[in-house]
């Protein structure tokens, strides 16, 4: 299967083409970023597909993050990815950055569980805590790292996620410690690929995953404004 791979949703901006079936990562560029996705996206995709030497006809799959993450970050990755699906008219998946965080360990097949961590502020995380096998024990949640905490020092496991060394940083002196802890400022592009090659496109949109309502929202007069009727 070949698959476009896009992520946005974090601080960087990357995407990459995958031969699933080789097991090969034909071509792939990311660039750190926190602002400006918008801009740097479409021209990056361009040079990754001109890399790959395919064209979006051949294509089998595009894959893409949907959240938690930056509001505007992650809509710029969606849009894109919708808009290079209904163009190609190849389908198109949505998989979070949790998951994806998750991915590279879950692949060792290891028997302890991970729990995925991305920074929401405010001394809050978005996390989710899966099995060694990749099978859901906490659901996703956004709750203050206290909580996250609670529910993690009870076994041994890993840590992975933007959020992982704030958490670590704050790990209880009498719980178990953390078997590694992995926190990159974004998942790693290729493993977004490889797991929106596995899921199920009926069970897997390419919809916001937002799990809690966005910080920046329009004034109360815009919105006044938009809700009446429009001139006849």
């Amino acid at each position: 299967m070949l698959i476009l791979a896009i992520d946005t949703a974090l601080d960087a901006c990357s995407a990459a083409v995958l031969d699933t079936s080789t097991g090969k990562t034909i071509a792939l560029e990311s660039q750190a970023m926190q602002r400006g996705h918008a801009e740097a996206l479409m021209p990056l995709i361009g040079r990754v597909m001109k890399d790959s030497g395919i064209a979006f006809g051949a294509l089998d799959r595009i894959a893409v993050t949907t959240g938690p993450g930056s509001f505007t970050g992650l809509r710029v990755g969606l849009s894109a990815a919708r808009g290079i699906a209904l163009s190609a008219e190849k389908p198109v998946v949505g998989l979070t950055t949790l998951a994806a965080y998750a991915a590279p360990v879950v692949a060792e097949n290891g028997e302890h569980p991970i729990l995925s961590a991305i920074d929401a502020r405010h001394d809050h995380v978005y996390f989710q805590v899966v099995g060694g096998d990749g099978s859901p024990l906490i659901k996703p949640k956004v709750a203050p790292i206290a909580e996250a905490l609670e529910a993690a020092q009870h076994s041994a496991l890993h840590l992975v996620g933007n959020a992982a060394k704030l958490l670590a940083g704050r790990w209880p002196a009498d719980a178990v410690p953390a078997l590694s802890v992995d926190a990159q400022p974004a998942p790693d592009i290729i493993w977004v690929g490889w797991v929106g090659a596995a899921v199920d496109p009926e069970t897997a949109p390419p919809r916001p995953f937002y799990l809690r309502a966005p910080d920046a929202k329009p004034p109360k007069d815009q919105l006044q404004v938009s809700a009446q009727p429009a001139a006849t």
